[in-house]
């Protein structure tokens, strides 16, 4: 595992080969993202990418095109294959410059066939990740893209990002059914705290732009991805599931897609590549500084 960094004044960065992670993002000596532990571990990272898809297919099977795909665990602690494989391998880095770093990562084996690149661009205001994967199968199949950030929590924290409704929570932590009316606790159309228990839900009807707002440390982030993704995921963890967790971070996850998306007529919001064709998708984290 080797440690990239990037600074632009007052931004820096740091990502990792293994799992193509970002370890850290900072305004000055201020986390804008939980900073990594740095031990190869993705969960433990400040944000890791999601390819070929994110999230869980049910069953750990799909039908497409009247063949049936099967997927194999992924990780120890869950019983699907969990946000593609991009995560968990390394990646190589093919390009560095002084307000750029780009790296590769193939997959050989598995229902996926595929290369993907990821390309970190650092300017003084902001940081813009762009992943691309390109089908490297022989057979048509449905892709995705996302990130996994984790940012900082604290009870000043608000979030504000579109939707027009929510799945809910089923088990295995899979995607369940959908719901129109979203509840006041979880109606993030204006800003809004989280609360502070389990949330572990896809939202739908997303315009792509999402601002979070950390008034005790006197900063914004607005996050803005290109082409605007359809759906966001949020994740607040507890106590009762990660020994030690103290609410002090959360994930707002950028998908391109919908969870279990596999499972739905067409693919849902999936994209479907042929062998060759390639899929897009950037998201921009740009930082303002506010009066605490």
């Amino acid at each position: 595992m080797a440690i990239f960094s990037l600074t632009k004044g007052p931004l820096r960065l740091d990502v990792s080969s293994l799992g193509g992670t970002i370890e850290g993002f900072w305004l000055r000596e201020l986390p804008l993202l939980r900073p990594g532990k740095k031990n190869g571990v993705a969960t433990d990272s400040s944000c890791f990418p999601l390819v070929p898809f994110g999230n869980r297919v049910s069953g750990n099977r799909f039908v497409w095109q009247g063949k049936e795909q099967i997927f194999e665990p992924n990780v120890a602690w869950d019983e699907h294959y969990l946000h593609g494989d991009g995560w968990l391998g390394d990646w190589r880095c093919e390009a560095q410059a002084d307000d750029r770093l780009q790296f590769t990562f193939q997959s050989d084996h598995g229902v996926y066939r595929y290369q993907a690149t990821q390309t970190f661009h650092l300017t003084a205001e902001a940081l813009t990740v762009t992943l691309t994967v390109t089908h490297r199968g022989d057979e048509v199949l449905p892709f995705g893209l996302g990130w996994h950030p984790f940012f900082p929590l604290a009870p000043q924290t608000r979030v504000q990002a579109a939707a027009k409704g929510y799945r809910l929570e089923r088990e295995q932590w899979l995607a369940g059914d959908f719901c129109e009316r979203l509840p006041a606790e979880l109606d993030f159309n204006q800003p809004s705290p989280l609360p502070r228990h389990w949330l572990n839900n896809g939202f739908a009807g997303w315009d792509g732009v999402a601002c979070l707002t950390q008034p005790q440390a006197g900063y914004q982030i607005v996050m803005e991805t290109v082409p605007p993704a359809p759906c966001y995921f949020l994740f607040v963890s507890d106590p009762a599931f990660d020994n030690g967790y103290a609410f002090d971070f959360f994930c707002l996850e950028p998908m391109s897609h919908a969870p279990d998306d596999h499972h739905r007529p067409d693919g849902g919001d999936l994209t479907v590549l042929a062998p060759g064709e390639t899929l897009s998708l950037q998201m921009v984290l740009r930082v303002k500084e506010t009066i605490v």
